[in-house]
């Protein structure tokens, strides 16, 4: 066995000294040529050519294969790939503002631009252009600038700091050229990417690398869980650039890096193109927010002291720690307890899964899910909704003289509730928005709070709030969460 080994070795190194073989020469993929049967034979295969590795997959062979070239990809995509300028326009405080002396010669803050810079990638040949929402966040104006130096006024379609996505549209009387949106869910690690988009503002570039994992969680740059990590060189400015497959589709849209420095390191993650996807589609819709199916259930993640005592070889999967009633997942007898452990044929490794996994489907969709409960294993269907807009959806703008005058409000139906990102079984009354230079303002109230008690009485609706709101008092006592944190507070107003 060792001479036999020996000899194929010193075969396949006799061919790779041979020298490139021409494009003439290869043999059609169903004749598997010399160099698949001596990689199969080395692998341990049988040497016809059937390894382990599949049809579409096998290691490079040989010189003439090391010198293969990403050109002719990179001329196939690369013009869809674009640049992304957003500027906001901020005054600059003066060291004079407010003496009237000194601001009647000099003046008060002058105005100043604040630009960004960052990528994008045209998806559809309309001039839909998909980036991050970091890049263009609270930009006054956003201008797209093409490969080929034509430049164009760009105008938001939907965005959502949660997902960090944004999609823009550009208009001219002839189609763009675009990138086809692959299926990220057919990715695996070790295969082949390229990134290209404008790091650092040099200009456009093209970085080449590999699917180093799958479904990273808790990098911290979103809410998503579940990003593709690649050793493909990105840097600041790449943001919102293409990730690549070797089929010329998009499987990803960079959005961030680990490092030090502020450089590449080899570690960076591209949110997966199935949620791409699902938020061009509601972006195309007319959609003011993007909206995840609602399930009528909230999760929490399987612990490794969960798992034993469900009788689980390892944690895995999503449990269910409330079912709202009537819901769909009540409808489905999904109960608290239950683990869900695969949505539609994938598996859920985790509960940033299950969320990745619902925020990809189509309302009014019907998934499968997997579920241990009661340590059987059983099939559930389930139809995700439109979350409901609850018993009440006024909006109230409060005045009088309380903190929260010039605060708009509405109750916390799951709706909104999923709206903010915050649990569909919420409690409470959101603030919505605030008017500037109103008391609520200069209190410090923010648009995502949620007020739960005031002077001792819970709230439940809008309506409640505004009534304690004109009440004539001068001591305010009040418990608030934002974030997921409970603030009181006491004042005299």
């Amino acid at each position: 066995m060792r001479a036999k080994r020996f000899s194929l070795l010193m075969l396949s190194a006799w061919l790779a000294l041979a020298g490139p073989v021409s494009a003439q020469e290869a043999k059609p993929a169903q004749d598997p040529g010399l160099s698949d049967v001596l990689t199969d034979l080395l692998s341990g295969g049988k040497g016809d050519g059937s390894a382990t590795q599949g049809p579409d997959k096998r290691v490079p062979f040989g010189r003439g294969e090391m010198q293969l070239s990403f050109a002719p990809l990179v001329k196939e995509t690369a013009g869809a790939v674009v640049n992304v300028y957003a500027s906001k326009q901020a005054k600059v405080r003066s060291p004079f503002e407010g003496d009237p002396f000194f601001e009647q010669f000099f003046g008060g803050g002058a105005p100043r631009n604040r630009s960004s810079l960052g990528s994008g990638v045209l998806v559809d040949p309309s001039g839909i252009v998909v980036t991050n929402n970091h890049v263009v966040q609270d930009a006054d104006q956003i201008k797209v600038a093409l490969s080929d130096g034509r430049e164009f006024n760009s105008k938001v379609l939907l965005k959502d700091d949660t997902l960090d996505l944004a999609v823009l549209k550009i208009d001219s009387d002839k189609p763009f050229q675009s990138i086809a949106i692959a299926d990220s869910d057919a990715l695996e690690v070790g295969d082949l990417v390229l990134a290209i988009g404008n790091p650092f503002g040099v200009g456009q570039t093209t970085t080449s690398g590999i699917v180093s994992a799958l479904a990273r969680t808790h990098i911290g740059v979103s809410d998503s869980g579940f990003f593709i990590q690649t050793d493909a060189a990105i840097n600041p400015g790449n943001s919102g650039g293409a990730l690549i497959n070797m089929g010329g589709q998009m499987v990803g849209i960079n959005t961030a890096i680990f490092s030090r420095t502020g450089g590449s390191i080899g570690i960076g993650f591209a949110i997966p193109s199935n949620m791409v996807r699902a938020f061009v589609d509601a972006a195309r819709s007319g959609a003011e927010f993007f909206e995840r199916p609602y399930v009528g259930a909230q999760f929490d993640a399987v612990t490794a002291q969960i798992a034993e005592s469900l009788g689980m070889d390892h944690p895995t999967g999503a449990i269910v720690s409330s079912v709202e009633e009537n819901g769909p997942a009540a409808r489905a007898g999904i109960k608290p307890g239950d683990v869900v452990l695969s949505f539609n044929g994938a598996a859920v490794e985790h509960m940033e899964a299950l969320d990745y996994r619902l925020a990809t489907q189509a309302i009014g969709a019907k998934a499968t899910l997997s579920v241990l409960s009661k340590g059987e294993e059983k099939a559930v269907e389930v139809t995700l909704e439109r979350a409901p807009e609850g018993a009440s959806s006024n909006e109230i703008v409060l005045r009088g003289r309380s903190p929260f005058a010039g605060a708009k409000v509405a109750a916390l139906s799951p709706r909104l509730a999923q709206r903010l990102r915050v649990g569909t079984d919420t409690k409470g009354v959101a603030i919505i928005g605030i008017d500037s230079g109103s008391p609520a303002a200069g209190f410090g109230f923010q648009a995502g709070d949620i007020v739960r008690e005031v002077n001792g009485e819970l709230i439940d609706s809008a309506e409640k709030l505004k009534q304690i709101s004109e009440e004539d008092t001068r001591w305010w006592r009040f418990t608030v969460e934002r974030d997921g944190r409970l603030m009181r507070q006491m004042l005299r107003y």
